[in-house]
């Protein structure tokens, strides 16, 4: 791994893991940094939001989770990941998005992009997600320089002007206050069930649209 560029220093540069339809958190890390580093030399680890995403429905939250084909034994390296295409998860996960967005204000203006995005990224789960992740940064109006690791390390420290969070956002864990949804804003559902908080990005663009860098921002 390079050392950071002096140019960077000022600013604590993140180091995030692959994400599928990232957390509303994981954006909020990308809006403060002008350059990120996505781990690439890292291990798959299942039930995390490298192939997971969260999204509200009429019933409550619902995970939206790709299905990854098992590795012939051993640890299976993120880059080498391959979504299992065996498997309706794309029909599943369309229909999951219509039923919970369908009525909200900005939904018609992102699904058709967003299922050709996924249509073209398959089957690796990396690139796949790295061509939303790209897309979605567009959406929102923000162009970070995007970089890879080239080597695991345990650790980034914070000393040396790293922002590890390749842990820290976590379906299982508390999202760390400092990136966590700060404002409410409008969602389809929040009269039924009040505000759900710490939701895939999908939730925020199809509720706020170009407003929504406002709620990372803040």
């Amino acid at each position: 791994m390079p050392l950071l560029d002096k140019v960077w220093m000022n600013k604590p540069v993140p180091v995030l893991s692959t994400a599928y339809f990232p957390p509303i958190a994981w954006f909020r890390a990308v809006a403060a940094a002008e350059v990120v580093y996505l781990e690439r030399c890292e291990n798959y680890q299942k039930q995390s939001w490298r192939n997971r995403a969260r999204i509200a429905t009429a019933d409550g939250p619902l995970v939206l989770s790709l299905p990854i084909c098992k590795s012939e034994g051993g640890p299976l390296p993120i880059a080498r990941a391959e979504i299992e295409l065996t498997k309706p998860w794309l029909q599943q996960h369309e229909r999951a998005l219509v039923a919970a967005y369908r009525s909200s204000p900005f939904f018609e203006y992102y699904i058709d992009e967003w299922m050709q995005v996924l249509h073209e990224g398959l089957p690796n789960l990396f690139e796949t997600n790295l061509r939303l992740i790209r897309h979605l940064l567009e959406l929102l109006g923000l162009n970070p320089e995007i970089r890879f690791t080239d080597e695991y390390r345990t650790e980034y420290p914070a000393e040396e002007g790293w922002l590890d969070l390749r842990e820290s956002l976590h379906p299982k864990r508390s999202v760390p206050e400092r990136w966590a949804t700060k404002k409410p804003y409008y969602q389809v559902f929040s009269e039924r069930q009040g505000f759900l908080a710490e939701l895939s990005i999908l939730d925020l663009l199809c509720n706020e649209g170009p407003d929504a860098i406002s709620y990372l921002l803040y």
